[in-house]
Order: structure tokens, then C-alpha cells, then sequence
């Protein structure tokens, strides 16, 4: 996929499903690992040892008291949840294959002036795209010291692209929005380009009355469709009538 975006996906089966049926009667660390819907979809290993963890009470009591007494959370990246019984394992993606870089989307050929930086603006492009430490204080007047790290600056092109933001549209400098180095100097993202960073069809945001800048924003709250397209895929197969 083009972009990193780590997010959580949850699928649940109801308990009337062929699925639900099929996991109820099988070891946790076989569906998690190799025979669930998700590990098909997205191949995995094992990094350690599976977990088990019982949730009981009321959504109430589990949301107030939930791992209260420890300071680890109980829960890896992986795991299955049956009649409340949860079983979790820490895993890495087993993907040897090619894989998409922020190069790959760019567009070919003439981009509009208006997505190149002014080079009046490149020092404060500069300056929020660095590291700093800022004395702030807050409303009931404390004095703290604010620090953030330095990010890329341009982006790189040979990696997947770090997570779009909805404030990637405009002109204005800021640290979260994309900047590229090209042969005409520096410039932010095209919408078509974002779109492809989510794997949308080129032009999919382009509708009468919608500015660039909101289509930026509606890729900053989208999702990599090419997971949802993968989970379905798999999704489908399973739930067709043998």
C-alpha cells in the first residue's frame, strides 16, 4: 500500500455464521495466524507467545475498571474475542512482494503553480517542519515547555507516504502537509495525488462545488481502500454459498 496508516479492523461474525460456527471450534493461534479472514487477506508470523485475556461485567464496569492494576497493556496487535474470552498475539506482516512508494503516485506531467511553495514562505516551512522546544503556557497560568522532533523535509519519494492529515489542503505553511522535492522545486500534493495515496480512482473527490482543499480533507479522513478491498475479497469467498 502507498501510505502508512495504521488503523484498527474489526471484524465480528454473527453467531448464526458459517464463520462464527468455524472459529468457534478451532484454537485461537490457528485463526489468528493462518485460517482466520484477516490472516488470509494479510499473511502474518508470530513475534511471541499468545496471550489470553478474559473480559467480564458490563461494558460499564470493563470501560471503568479495564487492566485498572497493571501497566501493560494485556492486548498485541493481533487476536480473536469468542463468548467474551480474548486471545491476542504479537505478529509482523510476512509480505515479500514489491511495494508501492510515494514516487509511484506522482503526477505526470504539468502541475498547477499554485502547489509550489513560495519562497517567501520556505523559512517557515522550514522552521515548523524542524525541531523545537517551545515555552507555552496554560489557561490557569503554568509555564511548561513544549518539544516536538524534526520531521522529513521534503518528504521522502522511495517510501510509503507517512499518514494524510485533514489539513492537507492549502496554501499556507504548515508541519503535517506533504512537501516533495521535483525537478521544479518544492511543491505539496495534487488531490489526485492524495486520492492515489488512499487508492482511489484519479478524480474520485472531483465534484461541482467542492474545492481542492475540502477534497484534501475528505482524503484525510479516508481510508487505504486497497486493505478494505483485500478484507472483501476474502470476505466474499468465504460467505459465498458452497
Amino acid at each position: 500500500m502507498p501510505q502508512r496508516r495504521r488503523r484498527i479492523f474489526i471484524l465480528g461474525y454473527h453467531k448464526t455464521s458459517p464463520i462464527y460456527s468455524k472459529l468457534k471450534n478451532i484454537e485461537s493461534q490457528d485463526w489468528i495466524l493462518k485460517k482466520g479472514l484477516i490472516a488470509e487477506a494479510f499473511p502474518i508470523t508470530s513475534m511471541g507467545e499468545i496471550q489470553f485475556q478474559p473480559l467480564e461485567g458490563g461494558l460499564v464496569d470493563i470501560s471503568e475498571d479495564f487492566n485498572s492494576d497493571n501497566e501493560k497493556n494485556p492486548f498485541e496487535n493481533s487476536g480473536l474475542m469468542v463468548d467474551g474470552k480474548c486471545s491476542s498475539v504479537k505478529t509482523a506482516s510476512d509480505y515479500d512482494g514489491p511495494f508501492m512508494v510515494l514516487n509511484d503516485v506522482l503526477q505526470n506531467g504539468q502541475v498547477p503553480s499554485e502547489y509550489f511553495l513560495d519562497e517567501n514562505d520556505l523559512e517557515k516551512w522550514e522552521y515548523l517542519k524542524g525541531a523545537k522546544t517551545i515555552e507555552r503556557q496554560s489557561a490557569n497560568g503554568h509555564v511548561y515547555k513544549y518539544s516536538e522532533g524534526g520531521m522529513n523535509y521534503p518528504d521522502p519519494l522511495n517510501k510509503p507516504s507517512r499518514t494524510i492529515i485533514t489539513g492537507e489542503g492549502g496554501k499556507s505553511p504548515s508541519r503535517f502537509k506533504h512537501v516533495i522535492h521535483t525537478p521544479k522545486g518544492l511543491r505539496r500534493l495534487t488531490p489526485i495525488e492524495l486520492e492515489r495515496l488512499n487508492m482511489f480512482p484519479d478524480n474520485h473527490t472531483r465534484l461541482e462545488g467542492i474545492s481542492d482543499s475540502k477534497r484534501a480533507f475528505f482524503m484525510g479522513n479516508a481510508l487505504v481502500v486497497g486493505v478494505i478491498e483485500r478484507l472483501a475479497e476474502v470476505m466474499e469467498k468465504r460467505l459465498k454459498p458452497t
